[in-house]
């Protein structure tokens, strides 16, 4: 029962990341949620910690990619653990089209997403 709930909830987390409903996302983070990005300056990325600074991340997510789909998510649950696995496709702002495959690694606690680490492949120019 664990899992199917888990299932389900990672199902609409992604549907909520395709509507860009920041606030559906939240919903489903908790509190003291981490969003580690997929990019930024650091080894790790960029990493938002709590509600407020994580809607900054989801935001800047949404602002550099107006058009922004996680296509065919796919996910597995592992204890504690998750995965969903996706194709990006976007438009920058600056015109350029993406598309990529990636990942998301998640931690929950108490029936929410604690920490999402994001993860995806990057194309050379």
């Amino acid at each position: 029962m664990a899992d199917a709930v888990s299932l389900s909830l990672l199902d609409e987390f992604a549907a909520a990341w395709n509507r860009h409903d920041t606030d559906v996302i939240l919903s489903m983070m908790t509190e003291d949620c981490v969003f580690e990005a997929s990019r930024g300056p650091d080894v790790k990325g960029t990493i938002y910690t709590g509600q407020a600074e994580v809607r900054r991340g989801i935001e800047e997510v949404f602002s550099t990619f107006p058009d922004a789909r996680w296509n065919e998510p796919r996910h597995f649950i592992a204890g504690d653990r998750g995965v969903s696995e996706w194709v990006f496709t976007a438009t920058g702002i600056d015109g350029a089209l993406v598309e990529v495959q990636g990942c998301d690694v998640f931690t929950f606690r108490d029936g929410k997403v604690a920490v999402k680490n994001s993860y995806r492949k990057q194309r050379a120019a």
